[in-house]
């Protein structure tokens, strides 16, 4: 794999693990900052996402992405 193609790879697992937090935090949150602070966090994820999906698929057509997962 490309380290390039790796980074995408990482970029996925970070977007896991923020939405992971922002609903972990959301359950158990005490106030409306936090709220906020979770929702923002969520919303990064989703745009992070969208990116690295565009990403990836520009690296499935130049023919450099070999892994099938994510």
């Amino acid at each position: 794999m490309k380290h390039c193609d790796h980074n995408i790879q990482e970029a996925f697992q970070l977007v896991d693990r923020m939405l992971d937090l922002a609903n972990k935090g959301d359950a158990e949150r005490e106030d409306v900052g936090c709220g906020i602070l979770y929702g923002v966090l969520r919303d990064s994820a989703y745009k992070v996402k969208k990116l690295a999906e565009k990403e990836k698929q520009a690296h499935i057509q130049k023919g450099w992405w070999k892994q099938k997962n994510h």
